[in-house]
């Protein structure tokens, strides 16, 4: 007696939720040929299911409402409200092939509920099944004559079948139910008839949107487009003509008129055409760095005589934009590519200023004070870089590098180690740390450090040249491990033939090895390739020479070494006494 007492206050506690559909369907009764009968403990186990499936669903439990659902059909398999709700749970998880037959089940049940059909329609466009989708939609246009959102799925459908001809009556029929030309559905049908080839029709839809909107320029344009294609030149340029008439100042009439041009292969009344279009203010700037993207990319590579012609555009931009920090950054591009790198930098500092959160901005800047040598500034702003975006570790390296250079050695090592534990998986990046680190190291003269830091960046890119290079420099001015300094000096030269720092570093590790006359060929090589500048491989050069005993000459390059500038320590030494000292 008591279980019935408890189901029978579930009964009518639930009865608010008792199997209704989304939009009222009966969950006891169907059409007349299914009409399922429940017992009264039946009726209150399926309210309960269908209540709690409810709650789950509600609160996202999606498997647990699924397995509720599916109780509830168990008991009345012919209720359309579990079915449906079952099937739009299933189409939500990305199954609509699973849905499928739920959800053509609850549409047979209930033929007039069109979320029912609804969800059916849905499950055949996602499975492909698009000429039943096209026959659901149709039945719910017959059903819902007033609902104009069908005849839009209806056409969609359509083109997914391949039927476009019938799509493009759909939406003539949707047209004239509106009362009227719609710019909306013409720019579907624009679109229909360009992939069905009716050029013809085309051409009638843009006359009626211009008939239609005779204030509306896009429309001139399109036109103008339309026999610029078919090569009728004539009347493209009085569509464009009309355009200008009808918005004079509209900067897209430029744009048209430059693109009428160049097909004509005028091309200095095309780029007039295009100054005119940037001047105007009323074309958004996104849409003229996509048209400076072409330059950049393209035209500027093909056509080497129209790069002045993108950088001016871009300074263009700084003037019509000036609080807009993309216009001084596409600038600074424009003059980085060019090789105008000072220029540039302006430009870049300039865009930072109105837009420092902007991340590209700052590693921009940094690599190009790197490439300039313009280590002050560097350091400068590599430390504003890191403050804003502590997480980065390029300003980390670019900071480090700068204080080497500052000769703020230890300081390098601490900042170089944070960023290294912010690099992810960026191999390359890692590799310049560590090639960073060995250079701090060295500095300080902790050749133990120095040594293992060029060994992990040799261990990541066993080709660096200047990792190489510098290594095997160090351990010959140390005069350990001569071997592998040789073995690595040897690959940078192979790697980066004709470079005089490193012909005269490999000249240094043969004079170390006491292979005077190999180390004389090496460091002519060097002289040959630009040495004859440098204090430290004239120097290096004499040395060689006096222990081949020639004197004279010895003495004489390291005079000339002296004028060059800044040699060893023992350099003016050897200068004033005429004699080696090491």
């Amino acid at each position: 007696m008591m279980n019935r007492c408890i189901y029978l206050f579930l009964l009518i506690s639930f009865a608010v939720v008792s199997c209704k559909s989304p939009k009222n369907a009966s969950t006891t009764t169907t059409n007349n040929t299914t009409k399922t009968k429940l017992t009264e403990k039946q009726q209150i186990d399926f309210t309960y299911l269908y209540f709690n499936a409810t709650k789950e669903k509600n609160l996202g439990n999606v498997e647990t409402a699924i397995g509720l659902y599916q109780q509830c059909l168990r008991i009345n398999p012919n209720d359309p409200a579990p079915m449906y709700e079952l099937a739009n749970l299933l189409n939500q998880q990305g199954s609509p092939r699973n849905a499928l037959p739920f959800a053509a089940k609850a549409a047979e049940l209930e033929p007039n509920n069109e979320w029912y059909s609804l969800l059916l329609a849905d499950c055949y466009l996602k499975t492909k099944n698009y000429n039943e989708a096209i026959k659901v939609y149709q039945k719910l246009i017959k059903n819902f004559p007033a609902r104009l959102d069908f005849y839009e799925e209806l056409a969609i459908a359509q083109l997914y079948a391949g039927k476009g001809d019938d799509a493009i009556k759909t939406y003539d029929k949707l047209e004239s139910l509106l009362g009227g030309i719609n710019e909306s559905i013409s720019m579907q049908k624009l679109n229909l008839y360009k992939q069905l080839g009716k050029e013809d029709k085309l051409l009638l839809e843009i006359n009626r949107l211009i008939t239609a909107f005779p204030k509306e320029y896009k429309y001139y344009g399109m036109l103008g487009e339309y026999y610029m294609s078919k090569g009728q030149k004539e009347k493209a340029f009085e569509a464009y003509q009309k355009l200008r008439e009808v918005d004079p100042g509209n900067g897209f009439v430029h744009l048209s008129l430059s693109e009428y041009y160049r097909a004509l292969k005028e091309d200095d009344k095309s780029y007039s055409e295009m100054k005119l279009a940037f001047q105007n203010s009323e074309i958004d700037i996104d849409t003229k760095i996509k048209i400076l993207l072409s330059y950049y990319y393209k035209v500027s590579d093909s056509k080497p005589e129209l790069k002045e012609q993108g950088i001016e555009l871009s300074r263009i931009l700084t003037e019509v934009y000036p609080d807009d920090a993309k216009s001084f950054s596409v600038h600074g591009d424009f003059l980085y590519r060019d090789n105008r790198s000072k220029e540039a930098k302006e430009y870049y500092l300039k865009a930072i200023a109105l837009d420092k959160e902007r991340y590209l901005l700052w590693s921009q800047l940094l690599l190009i004070e790197s490439e300039l040598s313009d280590f002050e500034s560097m350091y400068t702003e590599s430390s504003q870089t890191i403050e804003l975006f502590p997480n980065q570790p390029f300003p980390y390296l670019m900071k480090g590098v700068a204080a080497i250079q500052k000769k703020k050695n230890e300081e390098a090592i601490e900042i170089l180690n944070q960023g290294v534990e912010l690099v992810i998986d960026n191999k390359p990046l890692l590799g310049q740390f560590y090639s960073s680190l060995g250079d701090a190291y060295n500095a300080i003269q902790n050749h133990a450090l120095s040594d293992k830091s060029y060994e992990r960046s040799l261990a990541i890119d066993s080709n660096n040249t200047f990792v190489l290079n510098n290594y095997s420099y160090y351990l010959s001015l140390r005069n350990e491990k001569l071997e592998r300094a040789e073995q690595m000096s040897k690959r940078s030269n192979q790697l980066s033939p004709d470079n005089s720092s490193f012909l005269d570093t490999y000249a240094w590790i043969l004079y170390q090895l006491k292979r005077y006359n190999e180390a004389e060929e090496w460091i002519k090589k060097a002289i040959d390739n630009g040495g004859k500048n440098s204090s430290v491989i004239l120097e290096h050069y004499g040395d060689i020479l006096w222990k081949q005993n020639k004197t004279e000459e010895a003495v004489k390059l390291w005079n000339e070494a002296k004028e060059k500038g800044t040699g060893s320590e023992f350099l003016d030494k050897k200068v004033s006494d005429k004699k080696l000292y090491e």
